[in-house]
């Protein structure tokens, strides 16, 4: 079975699922994809949601309650997708903000355009904290694309990255799965998940992606992804190889 660390399964809270039927719809197809535990990530002052800890575990309790009537098999529990701002620290002092099955893995993300310059110190500050920031999607930030070297910076001062099932099945189209895979050989990643907000666009993938991993870097590849999100729902140390710059391509023209 399998465990997926981001999903926006909750309802009526960000732009993931509008209401519980969907929900429960998204929970039937985590089933079908052999997952059975999903951490609730929804959207935390990225701007256009707030979604403070205290009320993500409320609506995550009532989620567990439907699906326990429904007889799904699947269990939620609570996490955020925090957009990473200058006062995270504090508010997760204060309850505002909190790790992945109240873990000390906390799931970040940035704007999708580029990497907040205050990004590496802010990383250094949570973990001195004690905390292990797990930076969401970075195949998907145009600046992380062209310039490969912030996440390598970042993960070599200790942060981990999740890659989005989708992106290696070549949803988000063929640019964005051959940075993905460039990632996976370069030991820059530790975690693939869903980021699921709907059925129709953004689904699980899950499954598909893990066949493509495998095919690529065997067996031993997928066991690795798997164990290490068991690891953050149990908040134990996950397992990292050294990780690699990617080589930028050289392109020489002909004047």
């Amino acid at each position: 079975m399998m465990i997926d660390l981001h999903c926006h399964i909750l309802p009526e809270v960000d732009d993931g699922a509008k209401h519980l039927t969907e929900s429960i719809e998204m929970a039937r197809a985590a089933v079908r994809q052999g997952i059975s535990v999903i951490t609730a990530t929804p959207h935390h002052k990225n701007g256009k949601f707030d979604n403070e800890w205290s009320f993500v575990k409320e609506k995550t309790e009532k989620l567990n309650e439907a699906l326990k009537k429904e007889g799904i098999p699947l269990t939620v529990v609570p996490g955020q997708e925090i957009r990473l701002y200058g006062e995270l620290l504090e508010d997760f002092s204060a309850g505002n903000c909190g790790g992945l099955n109240q873990s000390n893995y906390i799931l970040i993300e940035f704007p999708s355009n580029h990497v907040p310059r205050y990004a590496e110190r802010l990383i250094f500050d949570m973990m001195m904290a004690g905390l292990n920031p797990i930076i969401a999607h970075p195949e998907r930030n145009s600046e992380i694309a062209q310039n490969p070297d912030l996440l390598y910076k970042l993960i070599k001062q200790g942060a981990a990255a999740q890659l989005t099932a989708a992106s290696i099945t070549g949803t988000f189209g063929s640019k964005i799965k051959k940075f993905s895979f460039e990632l996976l050989n370069s030991n820059l990643v530790h975690f693939i998940a869903s980021d699921a907000h709907d059925l129709k666009y953004r689904s699980f993938h899950m499954q598909e992606a893990f066949a493509e991993v495998e095919e690529q870097f065997g067996i031993d590849a997928v066991e690795y992804f798997k164990e290490n999100a068991d690891c953050v729902i149990r908040n134990e140390a996950i397992y990292k190889e050294p990780p690699e710059r990617i080589k930028k391509k050289k392109f020489f023209g002909i004047f």
